[in-house]
């Protein structure tokens, strides 16, 4: 639109929205009325294994934001990560999941219970090893390591972080590149 100071606003095509005085009427934009907020409901279960309160220095001072690490999983052979950052708690967990859902990948179980064979894996400093077990053996394993093969679906599996890393986003990326090696196996 032109400005041209010599002629009156009419109060139309002031961006989204307008003034509301505009040819759609009250409330309505170009794209006309606004649709109602509809609460996104996930096929994954999510579990929050970290939360800190990060902090950004700035010329004026420190900016503090929250980060989140969230593992979504369907119980079923889908998993995944996502960590991000928000102004406050919510933010950040809302954030971080929608990153795990985006990065889900399909893991193929032996029997829908365990793996069909050992697996190792190596992210930054953090190794895990992941061992098949018998049915009713149950799943061993501790940590971030452990959310993510609960989240996978796994029953029966001894599981261990090699690294030395106490790094929680590092041995869950390393669970979920175990995995990987399945997703990538066709039978």
């Amino acid at each position: 639109m032109n400005f041209n100071p010599r002629t009156p606003n009419t109060g139309a095509g002031r961006g989204p929205g307008g003034s509301g005085r505009g040819p759609g009427g009250p409330g309505r934009g170009p794209g006309g009325p606004r649709r109602p907020f509809v609460k996104r409901v996930s096929e994954f279960k999510e579990r929050v294994i970290e939360v800190r309160r990060v902090t950004r220095v700035v010329a004026g001072g420190k900016r503090f934001s929250f980060r989140a690490t969230v593992i979504v999983g369907d119980m079923k052979g889908r998993v995944g990560v996502g960590v991000a950052k928000g102004l406050d708690f919510s933010a950040a967990v809302q954030k971080a999941q929608r990153q795990a859902e985006r990065d889900v990948i399909k893991v193929e179980l032996k029997d829908g219970r365990t793996v069909p064979y050992e697996l190792e894996a190596k992210f930054d400093a953090a190794r895990v090893r992941i061992k098949p077990a018998k049915k009713g053996h149950g799943l061993i394993a501790g940590g971030s390591l452990r959310t993510v093969l609960e989240l996978v679906g796994v029953k029966d599996v001894s599981a261990k972080i090699l690294g030395r890393t106490k790094n929680k986003i590092a041995n869950a990326y390393a669970g979920i590149e175990a995995l990987r090696e399945l997703s990538a196996v066709k039978k």
